[in-house]
């Protein structure tokens, strides 16, 4: 496999589409993942649980985010870690973008 470095700027990987979550792999290791996704004003993820821990970064926007009941308002340049088999559920308060890395241990 031949692997270079590439300087991205993350907001631009993705765009957002009218009514729709958007979302793209950045990187997809046995680890772990990042990815990249770009929510509509009005798009949400149903509450759900994961084996593993998760980190979101918001790259642009504004949402909420409910992580064991309770709410989160995160914007641009904030993050949070959603624990692993804790029950979250995100919100597009605005348009955002978030970077989502998972961790597989």
């Amino acid at each position: 496999m031949d692997e270079h470095a590439e300087v991205s700027r993350v907001g631009d990987l993705v765009s957002y589409q009218d009514g729709a979550v958007v979302s793209r792999i950045i990187l997809k290791r046995e680890t772990g993942n990042v990815t990249l996704f770009a929510f509509d004003t009005g798009q949400e993820l149903s509450e759900h649980t994961t084996p593993y821990d998760a980190l979101v970064q918001i790259v642009d926007g504004e949402a909420a985010i409910t992580i064991a009941g309770r709410p989160y308002r995160l914007r641009a340049g904030d993050m949070i870690i959603m624990p692993a088999h804790q029950p979250h559920a995100l919100n597009a308060v605005s348009r955002f973008k978030m970077l989502l890395t998972m961790i597989r241990s």
